[in-house]
Formats: C-alpha cells, sequence, structure tokens
C-alpha cells in the first residue's frame, strides 16, 4: 500500500450554483464545508515527537474548538480528531496552551451628531460559545514518517490545514500570552439618538439573518509575493483557515451556498496564494492531495476556473496563447472515461444551449486550449472528481499529478450530438495521486482478512476487541510476519487512577432533557456547559475548546446522542503497517475530514519520575512544538474580534501517560513537527466523577 498519498479530511458539503450556461464543463455539486485531513491511506502523525523533554517554553494559546472551564483532577483519555494539516499538541507547563490571536479591539464610530437624521440600525454581530475534553485530527503528512492517514493519542480528532493569525502582535502590546481577551476594557459606544428622535426597534439577533461584514483593516498575512508564488506552509495554511470559515459559515447560517460564501470573503480580503497561473506543478500542492472544496483549489492556485472544469491561460497572465494549466474530471455531467489509473479521456466542454437544449460542441475556448495544448505537449494538471464516500450528494477532489494530451477526436455523445474527446496520459516517476484512492477502494470491499495481500501479517491486531478490525501489514518485508506483540490491547483507559472530587455533583441533563431523544436543545444542562451550542455538526469537530463537555450514562440521552461523539468507539477503517524507517504506523482506508473524531488516546498514567528514557510511547501535554491555529477568524465572518472561541485548554491537571504495556490503535501514531493529528480534552461522568 502506498504510504506517500493520504486523505485529507474535511468539514461538511455544500453546493456550488450551477450556472445556466454548461459550457463551462460544470460540476455542481461540492461537498460539505469538510476541512482538510487525513486521506486515504495516508498516514496518521501525532503533533509531538516525544524524547527526553526540554524545558518547556511558554506556549501560545491554541484555538481549541470549544470553550469552557471546568475543575476536576486528573483528566482521563484524551480523544483523537481528524483535522487537515500538521498540528502540534499544545503544551505549557500550566497545562494551557497559547494561540496568540493578537487581535486589537476595533474602534467603533461615533454616534451620529445631535439632531441628525435617524438611519437604518444595522444589524449586531454573532456570538459564540465553550468546550469539553477529547481529541481532534487533521493536517498533511509527514514525508520523513510513513503514515497514511491516522494519527496519535488522546480522543484524536482531523483538522484543517495550518492557519496564519492575521494581526501583528507588535501592535497589541496589551494582550497577554495566555488566553485573554484583546483587552479587558469596556468597548466604548456610540452616542444614542438625539432626544425626542424616534427609530425603530432592533429585531433580536437571528443566525439565519447574519450578514457577512468584510473588514477593511483586515490583515491577511500574506505578503504581496506569498500571494503570486506561496510554498507548502502557505496552501496548508489557506485550507486550515477556509476549512474554519465553511464551519463556522455552515454552523449558523442556513445559506446552501457556504463555500461560494466562504470563497468571496477569503478572495476580496486576499487569504490566498499561488494566485500566479502557471503550467506544470503548483508550490505546496502534491499529487494525492484531496479537496473537498472547489473553491479550495482556487485559493491555493491549482485550478482556478470556478466552477468551470478546463482552466487554461489567457493573454493577462502573459500567454502568447491560450495553453491548458488543469483539468477537473466530471462526476456524472460529462461521459469522461477514468477507469484507468494512468489514462484518461476527457470531455470536452459546451454542448448545451443556454435554454438547457444539447448542441455540437466548439473548437472554443477549454477546448481550444487542449488542442493548443496537445500540439505544444506541455503538461496539464489533471484532478479527479469523485463522489464522495460519506456523502452521496457530495464530491471529493483528488489532486492525480501532471498529465501530457496526446490526441483527440470528435464523436457522437449519448445527446447525438458531436463531443470532443482528449487523451491524457500520466507523466512517470509522479508519486501515486488517484492510484492510492483505488487501493483503497479495494481494501473497503475485500475487508480485513484479505490473505492474499501483498504484505498480509494479521487480520486484527485489537483481537476482536474494536467494533472494526484493525489489520497488520509489513510490505518493507513480506517475509517477516513479526507483529507488535509486547503490549497488551485496551479500548479505553478504564484503569486510568482519577483524582476522586469530594461531595462531587452531577451535571446529568435529566432534567433539562426528554427521555430517549438525541440532546440538541440549547437549555440541555450538557450543552449549556458548552456554552449553549451543540459542539459536533454531522460528527465534524466544530471548534478546538479548552474543554468539551459531552453526556453521560447519568443522563436521560440514548448511548448514540449527538452529544456523546468520542464515546461510541472505533468508526473509521484503519490498519497499522511497517514503515520503512519508523518502526509501526498507523493509516486510513477511508477519506478523514478535519474535525473527525478519530479514537480515544488509551495510555496508563504516569507520574515524570517514573516515565523511562527508553520509552518512546510517551504522551505530555506540557510540551508543544509549533502553534497553529484551527478556529476560524472572527473578523473574516462579520463579528467581532473578541468572539473568537479561546484554543487554551483547560486541565484539572497534566497529563502525561505512556502506551508503552497498554494502548490501543493510537499507541502507533507516530510523532511528528508535521502532524495531521490534533488532540482535544472531552470529560463526561464516568461512574458518578468527572472522567
Amino acid at each position: 500500500m502506498d504510504e506517500s498519498t493520504p486523505i485529507e479530511a474535511t468539514p461538511f458539503s455544500y453546493l456550488i450554483p450551477s450556472f445556466a450556461d454548461d459550457e463551462d464543463n460544470l460540476m455542481e455539486n461540492i461537498s460539505s464545508p469538510t476541512f482538510q485531513g487525513v486521506t486515504p491511506l495516508q498516514t496518521v502523525d501525532d503533533e509531538t515527537p516525544y524524547t527526553t523533554p526540554p524545558p518547556i517554553p511558554q506556549a501560545s494559546p491554541l484555538q481549541p474548538t470549544n470553550e469552557e472551564n471546568y475543575n476536576t483532577p486528573t483528566p482521563s483519555q484524551p480523544l483523537l480528531l481528524a483535522t487537515p494539516l500538521s498540528f502540534v499538541p499544545p503544551s505549557d507547563e500550566s497545562n494551557t496552551v497559547d494561540v496568540d490571536p493578537s487581535i486589537g479591539p476595533i474602534k467603533r464610530g461615533r454616534g451620529r451628531p445631535k439632531g441628525s437624521k435617524n438611519s437604518k440600525p444595522s444589524k449586531k454581530k454573532l456570538g459564540t460559545s465553550h468546550p469539553n475534553n477529547e481529541v481532534v485530527v487533521s493536517g498533511q503528512n509527514d514525508e520523513t514518517h510513513n503514515n497514511t492517514s491516522l494519527s496519535p493519542h488522546p480522543p484524536l480528532v482531523a483538522t484543517n490545514l495550518q492557519a496564519i493569525v492575521p494581526y501583528d502582535h507588535s501592535d497589541n502590546n496589551s494582550l497577554a500570552d495566555d488566553d485573554a481577551a484583546p483587552s479587558s476594557d469596556a468597548i466604548k459606544r456610540g452616542r444614542g439618538r438625539p432626544k425626542g428622535s424616534s427609530v425603530k426597534k432592533l429585531k433580536p439577533n437571528n443566525p439565519d439573518d447574519k450578514m457577512v461584514i468584510f473588514c477593511p483593516s483586515f490583515d491577511s498575512m500574506i505578503t504581496e509575493e506569498e500571494k503570486e508564488n506561496g510554498n507548502e506552509e502557505l496552501v496548508d495554511s489557506v485550507r486550515m483557515r477556509f476549512n474554519a470559515v465553511c464551519r463556522r459559515l455552515g454552523h449558523v447560517s442556513s445559506e446552501k451556498a457556504v463555500v461560494t460564501t466562504a470563497f468571496s470573503i477569503f478572495n476580496k480580503q486576499g487569504v490566498r496564494t499561488n494566485k500566479k497561473k502557471r503550467v506544470g506543478p503548483v508550490p505546496g500542492v502534491k499529487p494525492g492531495d484531496i479537496f473537498y472544496f472547489w473553491g479550495e483549489m482556487c485559493l491555493v492556485g491549482l485550478h482556478t476556473q470556478m466552477p468551470a472544469g478546463i482552466d487554461y491561460l489567457l493573454t493577462k497572465d502573459g500567454a502568447a496563447e491560450g495553453l491548458t494549466t488543469s483539468v477537473v474530471t466530471s462526476v456524472g455531467h460529462y461521459n469522461d472515461r477514468t477507469d484507468e489509473l494512468h489514462t484518461l479521456v476527457y470531455t470536452g466542454q459546451g454542448g448545451t444551449c443556454k435554454d438547457g437544449k444539447p448542441r455540437d460542441q466548439e473548437l472554443t475556448r477549454g477546448n481550444l486550449a487542449l488542442v493548443a495544448s496537445q500540439k505544444k505537449g506541455n503538461e496539464v494538471r489533471v484532478i479527479r472528481g469523485v463522489e464522495d464516500p460519506s456523502d452521496k450528494k457530495g464530491k471529493v477532489y483528488i489532486y492525480d499529478g501532471l498529465y501530457v494530451v496526446t490526441h483527440y477526436w470528435i464523436e457522437k455523445g449519448t445527446t447525438g450530438f458531436n463531443e470532443f474527446k482528449f487523451n491524457l496520459v500520466r507523466q512517470q516517476d509522479q508519486p501515486p495521486g488517484f492510484a492510492t484512492w483505488r487501493l483503497a477502494e479495494e481494501l473497503m470491499k475485500c475487508g480485513s482478512s484479505n490473505q492474499l495481500r501483498k504484505g498480509f501479517v494479521f487480520g486484527d491486531i485489537s483481537l476482536g476487541l474494536e467494533a472494526l478490525p484493525v489489520p497488520i501489514v509489513n510490505e518493507v518485508d513480506e517475509n517477516d510476519k513479526e507483529w507488535p506483540l509486547d503490549f497488551n490491547y485496551r479500548v479505553s483507559s478504564k484503569n486510568l487512577s482519577m483524582m476522586i472530587i469530594p461531595n462531587h455533583q452531577s451535571t446529568g441533563c435529566n432534567n433539562t432533557c426528554k427521555g430517549g431523544q438525541s440532546c440538541g436543545d440549547p437549555m440541555c444542562s450538557c450543552i449549556q456547559r458548552n456554552g449553549g451550542q451543540l459542539q459536533y455538526d454531522n460528527r465534524i469537530l466544530l471548534y478546538r475548546r479548552p474543554m468539551i463537555y459531552e453526556c453521560s450514562d447519568l443522563c436521560a440521552c440514548p448511548a448514540d446522542c449527538k452529544n456523546r461523539l468520542t464515546q461510541s468507539g472505533l468508526k473509521l477503517r484503519l490498519e497499522v503497517f511497517k514503515t520503512k524507517s519508523c518502526g509501526w504506523g498507523l493509516r486510513s482506508w477511508e477519506p478523514i475530514r478535519a474535525g473527525t473524531f478519530i479514537c480515544e488516546l488509551v495510555d496508563t498514567v504516569k507520574e515524570r519520575d517514573e516515565i523511562e528514557e527508553d520509552d518512546e510511547y510517551v504522551f505530555d501535554t506540557s510540551r508543544v512544538y509549533k502553534k497553529f491555529r484551527w478556529n476560524y477568524e472572527p473578523e473574516l465572518v462579520g463579528e467581532d474580534c473578541w468572539d473568537q472561541v479561546s484554543e487554551v485548554y483547560k486541565l484539572r491537571s497534566e497529563i502525561l501517560v505512556s502506551a508503552r504495556a497498554f494502548g490501543n490503535v493510537s499507541r502507533f501514531m507516530n510523532h511528528s513537527c508535521l502532524a495531521n493529528v490534533m488532540w482535544q480534552p472531552v470529560e463526561y461522568e464516568k461512574d458518578g466523577q468527572p472522567s
């Protein structure tokens, strides 16, 4: 199984509005806003390489999915979630991680002069909410760790690309290093209306009526040169920030065009890279990268036509002729032939009148550009569009590398009218892209007990303890059938030593929720602890928070309650595989969207003086190597910068655990400074005590 191609996790699906003229090779449906995370057969790397712990520097606040304070003793197992790009677990001697929002207060305009005419009041801006105790993952793969799609330790969740905080710290000297508002002073309000004037009362705030207001002073933190030519870090950052905004807009808005709205915001505010059109590879984008949004491909320069399937150079791009730069294969709209891994028959664009009636395709625009590329022999980027396995109405886009157009012809299509057909052949010596996706599909069909598979060792390392089997493969040395037997597999840390809280009062939601129904009412006492909002949407983590509080067995809701995401066990098809240089690793057979829960971090609690020097399975919450911001930037969605959700974890005590003797699949997530998984603390009650 190829370890170099990962699958990204992304949030919910969205629809891109279709256009009347389908001459643009329209691909109208775009998957819900998912955030980049782990791609199929992509290794899951944890955020922290654990060696002998050096002095711990003060970390800037990380942005958790949901923020909240809670006082309880030692936490139990953290949960793992999938996120799109690399992340580093927050660490700090005080068990909090700083995210450096560095957002200065926005000055409000003064009221109108006394006696002036009344004007229509502007709508109020939307607020945000709180967190609990689990783990989320997402990010890119580390090439030094042959990981494929999973992440390690506490409840793991998939996260998006690494975001850049949009403000210059030098202008915010008043900000604290940890989780603090930009200023403790009250914001001065404008003067009231003149005495005796009459103004209609403002309507109550309705999230569905929320309007996106662009912040004229917003700093994208991307230079003009970086906007023209990017790199891997910039691409990851733009994608992570875009996914975060899509999650937010999808959560507070009932509109379907969430992705289109997010794309408009990013384009206008300059949060993009690789704007310069080019033939050949795009800096920071690799074969095998997965995209859940069409607009996401545009913002990183992979395919800049929105949403036409053929992208080509124009005169304004400095091109003497219109050479094709990239094409996106259609899912059901055009008759593309995509069965072969190294060749592709691409159908030209057009063939439909504005009134929807079919007609012959013409040798113009994108079709003419493909003919020019065939004559010139230039490389063309190919993005394969496929159905989203988790959403039949959505799509996933896999970058498959560079192709060349070898020849073309005209034939009658299914409508009886002429269509252009272009034959493209994949260039050699490229990392696998679509081939990895196909391999993962075959593995899902054959199951974990396929002994004919190359490097097969054993069908299930959990020995039936997990709901889904976790096979073991060794493709590095097919004759070596040894597998890790030096630990006991456990699905949860039931034996974790917990600090008992005297006179602890249960916070279950029996008195506020109806029995047998999933929690969702803002008045639910468990949801109230999370700031009055559910922290998950369609099983995707919305925001990192200091702590997320889930329902427990003491609550009246059922086991499949939406607020019990991390308590339902393993839901992803994973496998343990032998890497070339990092021992055993963990990867996924299916794409993991950013914010997806992967697994709990199952280990044994340790005191710092109990950790052995050669213990390679230690997870330490006090260590962080790279700060990152996973949550959305309020200014990008027309909200006050003060409304940002804190990402500073607040734990009852430091978590220091080892999976050397006991563990689950998280034991095989290799640590990496370019992680694609992050952890999120989650708390719920177990045996009458916070866990």
